[in-house]
């Protein structure tokens, strides 16, 4: 078994595991931090928007299972890849969402998979999320990874107060 790793920031990193997390072939989804300039950061340098970071998830997967194209699919419905100010109610450089590749393949078939939303018409705004190489990532604080599991209540709460649900429905059919 080959594993490989994706790198996906949606803003709050919270909403970004179960998406991922429920696939045979996805090993592990890491919530953490990257693309930003300050070593090892905490929670509240990310959040403060002074790091450079982005939250993120980290996925390891087995290509031979689960693709990079289908990793793909499922980020797009998970971003409103039309704002470069943040997503849903996270506002900020750190809550920007980014793929982040780790080969000229990924870069490739995440090109790809963004020309071909932009051209389908799906939204009225031009299609933004911006493609960069993978860099360092930092874990988040444990209180952080799984979050959804952890706390489902909490969990739930945030999610229905972030607009992300009714994006998603109003943009991806959800038959």
């Amino acid at each position: 078994m080959k594993l490989e790793k994706a790198t996906f920031a949606g803003g709050c990193f919270w909403c970004m595991v179960k998406p991922f997390d429920q696939f045979d072939g996805i090993e592990k989804v890491v919530s953490g931090y990257t693309g930003g300039h300050v070593e090892n950061p905490s929670y509240e340098d990310v959040k403060s928007g002074t790091s450079g970071h982005r939250e993120a998830v980290q996925i390891t997967f087995d290509p031979d299972v689960f693709s990079y194209d289908q990793l793909l699919e499922i980020y797009w419905q998970q971003v409103d890849p039309t704002d470069d100010e943040g997503q849903f109610q996270d506002r900020g450089e750190s809550y920007r969402a980014t793929i982040f590749y780790h080969n000229e393949d990924q870069k490739d078939k995440a090109e790809k998979s963004k020309k071909k939303l932009a051209e389908s018409g799906l939204f009225k705004k031009p299609v933004i999320t911006p493609i960069e190489p993978a860099s360092v990532f930092y874990e988040a604080e444990e209180y952080h990874q799984d979050f959804y599991k952890k706390d489902p209540d909490a969990y739930k709460e945030d999610r229905s107060q972030s607009g992300r649900d009714e994006f998603i429905e109003a943009h991806w059919d959800r038959k």
